[in-house]
């Protein structure tokens, strides 16, 4: 029986969103691999101490070390456990989860050699980040999509869609939330009974200034907090479309699983998006930013349902690729 040290941020019990290391966690153990987990201290100091500390606790115990890996501050945890397992003998796998990596490799071409260079392999979920690893010399990169259980979704048929917008996304500036509520007040000068739904946990301040900028609009948002899969799911059936407005991004989950409810996704398309929504088919994609080009796709989806229904029958079928039941093997591929 393979054992795993999983290192990523564990914070759900903080009131952040669930990440990789729960849902990815969650399926490797339901296939019978031991899985030891670091960390869920919610101070960034204390959770890397308590990566580094389980890192030395559990090396003799375990098969590889699997690393969530991102562009901002967390991979500097990726950077010291990497190198940590690298002295120990340990197999390690980073799991590419930062829409901003590319400029990581930019920025930072020494440390990221020291850490993909060595792994046992990268998983790339995107082919996005994929080919812009390869493309700056990397040849140790497996694709393997993030997945989710299809059976835990209900696809909703729509024959019409309302304005009644939903945003699922932590609140923090690289995911842009401010444009959301933007939109909305364009949005609501044509359709004053729209509605701006908006679910996620504050990360760094955003949803004040979210809050603060519908304020000044004069728009009432429906602000939830966090909340779970399971209630946002519910959420989504008083719902017709999905709009995502980050800035940098990879393969949001969030996304996939609009696609698994049958929401029409109206997104900017930036990073990894385009890898993952075709333009007109599996969903609308528009300019970073740009609130003038969300609003003409809304109200594309809006007047015209029939196009609008194609693409949410074409996103599930895109989605079905990436259910757990497909992507295990190629975890079980790697692990064995």
């Amino acid at each position: 029986m393979k054992s795993l040290l999983y290192i990523g941020n564990k914070l759900s019990k903080h009131g952040l969103n669930k990440t990789t290391i729960e849902t990815l966690g969650k399926s490797l153990e339901e296939e019978d691999y031991i899985i030891f987990y670091a960390s869920d201290k919610k101070n960034f100091f204390f959770r890397i101490m308590h990566m580094i500390f389980s890192v030395f606790k559990y090396y003799k115990k375990i098969n590889f070390i699997i690393i969530d890996t991102y562009s901002t501050k967390a991979f500097w945890y990726a950077l010291m456990v990497s190198q940590l397992a690298r002295i120990l003998r340990v197999k390690y796998i980073p799991i590419l989860h930062g829409g901003d990596l590319p400029n990581r490799l930019k920025n930072n071409p020494y440390l990221c050699r020291l850490i993909f260079e060595n792994a046992y392999a990268n998983i790339a979920p995107s082919n996005y980040l994929k080919s812009e690893f390869e493309s700056k010399g990397f040849t140790n990169l497996i694709h393997i999509p993030n997945a989710i259980n299809l059976k835990w979704y209900h696809f909703k048929e729509r024959n019409e869609f309302q304005p009644k917008l939903l945003w699922v996304r932590a609140f923090a500036t690289i995911y842009n939330p401010v444009m959301a509520v933007e939109v909305f007040y364009e949005i609501k000068k044509k359709y004053p009974n729209a509605i701006l739904t908006m679910v996620g946990p504050d990360k760094d301040g955003s949803l004040a200034v979210t809050k603060k900028r519908a304020d000044e609009l004069g728009v009432k948002v429906n602000f939830t907090g966090q909340l779970s899969k399971e209630d946002w799911w519910k959420l989504s059936e008083s719902h017709d479309i999905f709009i995502n407005t980050t800035h940098f991004d990879n393969t949001p989950v969030s996304v996939l699983e609009a696609m698994a409810l049958g929401l029409p996704i109206v997104s900017t398309n930036v990073g990894g998006i385009p890898y993952l929504i075709t333009q007109n088919k599996t969903g609308l994609l528009v300019n970073d930013s740009s609130i003038s080009e969300m609003v003409l796709a809304i109200e594309t989806i809006i007047l015209d349902a029939t196009r609008a229904k194609i693409i949410t029958q074409e996103a599930r079928v895109f989605v079905e690729n990436l259910d757990w039941e497909q992507v295990r093997e190629k975890w079980k591929s790697i692990l064995h």
